[in-house]
């Protein structure tokens, strides 16, 4: 007997035919001799739906009220979940995020997960019943309902796991496993039977969209393997578990594109110890997420500093900028959005040479111009003109044989 958590996504639970489809697979793995724990996003749309509720009650709603109504759609989803499995004669329960108590800080909209409780989820395991839990969300210590972040719910779905030390997490959603890219852009992509949390958590950083980075940070930290599957199927799908021999001799395992990247420019900031961290704080201070960096060499005591955000924050972003830039006498404050960052995933880059060579080779065989570079031990990415974006993508996925595998 194993301990199970599935955790389905918004495609998953989109009506109540899928929700049906998922109750019927949470109910085999139970008759298997399992014992499963089911956690769910809302209905596809409906946070979407939601947010646009709020935003025109206000152009800029108070977060803590923001986050008690996008939470709903959750609720809606677990509760008509734990009805349906009912209605086949299996015992089931709705759970909220404050009734298990999921306790996370109090950064609402993108709080992070400090605590899971367990004890309401393994007493009704105990008494046979399917526990189904609202992913997304969770309670700060003042008792507020948090929210996540987009596509928390498979955060949720691994902390739950890890808390409960469950067997393998599950996470099914509307594409069978991880792909070498994207099947959208390069139809000759191939899915991948396993890769490690550290090629995961690249990849989902730089725009692959399987899964939230942070539920693979879990995952890592606690060590629980995790199975992304399609709901719509029975294939076996992609784990993403330790890293191991075999996947060290693969130099590249992925290529992803991500087209949500904007671009902000600091020119004449004076060249001084200070000014970054003056610069980047109140950012950090905002939660926004700082990406790639490059700072000019200095010419007469005054240099450029470029940086990269997600674009759904780069009003927020330059509101900060601009009052800083301000502040410490720079020159002028430019953006551009028309761009794309391609990347190079894979932990075999780490003893292989010529990686970045061959990557620039293929680009330029294009003309496709390199705005900025980034790099880590298993990734090289490339900020391009947006128009060039899928054709990098796809040029890449063939330079390195990814449809082949080797």
């Amino acid at each position: 007997m194993a301990l199970i958590v599935q955790k389905y996504g918004g495609t998953s639970v989109g009506d109540i035919d899928r929700i049906r489809n998922v109750a019927n697979r949470a109910a085999q793995t139970r008759r298997e001799g399992n014992d499963v724990v089911v956690v769910v996003s809302a209905m596809s749309g409906e946070t979407d739906r939601l947010i646009r509720l709020a935003q025109q009650a206000h152009e800029t709603p108070d977060l803590r009220e923001y986050d008690s109504l996008i939470s709903t759609g959750e609720q809606v989803s677990a509760a008509l979940l734990a009805i349906t499995l009912q209605s086949m004669g299996v015992p089931a329960r709705s759970f909220l995020g404050p009734q298990i108590r999921i306790f996370t800080d109090s950064a609402f909209s993108v709080a992070r997960i400090q605590n899971v409780e367990t004890k309401h989820l393994r007493r009704a395991i105990k008494a046979g019943i399917i526990p189904v839990v609202t992913g997304f969300q969770g309670v700060d210590k003042g008792g507020n309902i948090t929210t996540l972040g987009r596509g928390g719910s498979d955060t949720t779905g691994v902390a739950v796991a890890a808390a409960l030390k469950a067997d393998v997490c599950e996470i099914y959603t509307d594409v069978d496993g991880v792909y070498t890219t994207d099947p959208n852009i390069c139809p000759d992509a191939r899915k991948l039977s396993r890769i490690s949390y550290d090629e995961m958590m690249e990849m989902a950083s730089l725009g692959a969209k399987v899964l939230q980075i942070r539920s693979v940070e879990f995952a890592k930290k606690f060590n629980v393997p995790i199975h992304v599957r399609s709901s719509f199927n029975d294939k076996n799908g992609t784990w993403v578990v330790k890293e191991d021999e075999k996947m060290e001799k693969v130099m590249v395992s992925g290529v992803t594109l991500n087209k949500n990247e904007a671009r902000v420019t600091i020119a004449g900031v004076p060249d001084r110890p200070g000014i970054a961290s003056k610069i980047f704080s109140p950012i950090s201070d905002a939660h926004i997420v700082v990406d790639m960096i490059i700072q000019n060499s200095s010419a007469d005591g005054l240099t450029d500093l470029t940086f990269t955000v997600p674009k759904v924050d780069l009003k927020r972003a330059l509101k900060l900028v601009k009052k800083t830039a301000e502040e410490i006498k720079a020159k002028e404050v430019l953006t551009e959005e028309n761009i794309v960052k391609v990347s190079i995933v894979g932990a075999g880059m780490v003893s292989h040479s010529g990686v970045a060579s061959k990557m620039f080779t293929a680009l330029s065989r294009e003309n496709i111009n390199i705005l900025m570079i980034s790099t880590s031990e298993i990734k090289i990415s490339c900020v391009v003109e947006a128009k060039y974006g899928e054709l990098a993508a796809r040029v890449l996925h063939q330079a390195f044989n990814l449809e082949k595998g080797s």
